[in-house]
Order: structure tokens, then sequence, then C-alpha cells
């Protein structure tokens, strides 16, 4: 579903003059791109774009910040999945879940009634063979051509990375946990 906006707010702009849709993808061992991708998804929201994010990694009725903060602002994120997928008891299950929420993806950049589409933590999903990367090249060649779509996580695949527009790596200098032995903490890392 796209955003809903408050009562008394202006109707999301549907298309602008002169916009080049972009594939961006946020990788790399450091943290970060989740959080780059929700400032785009913000800041874009806040100038009337229609803003759709999917989750693959947390968990369906996960109620983690971002979510929070989005459904205060009439930004519903998505998510469909079962924790963390190295943790997986059932890794047949965390596979279906990762192809439907793809389905959906995949459904929702092709409809293009978005104006960016976020398909965070969903590298994983290639990563591990779950999904075909040269199904996902396919798919956003056939998106529109004012659409973003932006995609996070780690391992992005290098044909991903070559055919993208914009990709940063987000390099791990230092991190609590791995220097301090501090676990992940509220507001920071969910």
């Amino acid at each position: 579903m796209s955003a809903q906006r408050p009562e008394g707010t202006a109707q999301p702009v549907r298309r602008r003059r002169g916009r080049h849709g972009l594939v961006i993808v946020n990788t790399g061992e450091g943290k970060g791109k989740t959080t780059a991708a929700l400032g785009v998804l913000f800041r874009a929201w806040g100038r009337n774009f229609r803003v759709r994010m999917f989750q693959f990694i947390k968990h369906t009725g996960a109620r983690f910040g971002e979510q929070r903060a989005a459904e205060r602002l009439g930004i519903r994120i998505e998510a469909l999945g079962d924790g963390f997928t190295w943790l997986s008891k059932d890794m047949d299950r965390t596979t279906a879940l990762a192809v439907e929420q793809w389905g959906r993806c995949r459904e929702a950049i092709v409809n293009g009634d978005e104006d960016i589409v976020i398909l965070d933590e969903f590298t994983y999903a290639m990563h591990y063979g779950w999904v075909s990367v040269d199904e996902v090249i396919d798919t956003l060649r056939q998106r529109p051509s004012t659409l973003h779509v932006i995609i996070t996580g780690r391992y992005a695949p290098q044909a991903l990375v070559d055919f993208a527009d914009l990709v940063t790596e987000m390099r791990m200098i230092k991190h609590p946990y791995a220097t301090q032995g501090i676990k992940a903490q509220q507001g920071i890392e969910f």
C-alpha cells in the first residue's frame, strides 16, 4: 500500500517533470544501509512522493523503531520474514517468505503506483539464491522510467552493482559490538 497522508495535507504528486528513476544500492559490511534508505524515504515523503518500503529479514508483525515512526506519519512499511536468516530453524519457510515478499515487490515495481520503492535487506535473498539476480534486473528494466528503487543489504551481487545507477558501500571501521561487546540498542539498531 502507498503511504496515506494525514487529512488536510497535499495529495502526492504523481510524476515529476524531468525526473529519471534511479536504481540505488546500499551495501557493505558497515552500518547505515537501511538508515540511508529511510532517510531518502522520509525526504521524498516530505516532498509529496508516494513511498513504499518492503523489509525482507524483519519478521512479520515486528514493531521496530522505523516502523513505529512510519506508522505515526501514515507510511506503511511491509515486513515479511522470520527474523535473522542465519538463525533460521526452517530454511524452507525462510526461503518461501523471501520469495513471497519478492512477488509483492515485483508487482509494486512493475505497476509503478509509487515514486520510490525500497527493498530492505533484499540482497540476502539474491545472495542465498532464493531469488534470481537475472529476474530482479529484468524486473528493474520493466519499471516505469520515473520510479526510484532502493535495495539494501550486504553481499550485493556484482550484476546488480553493475546495473545500478548509484551504489554506496558502507565500510565498518569500528563497531561497538566487535570492539566492546556492546549489543544492539533501541533507537540505534532497531
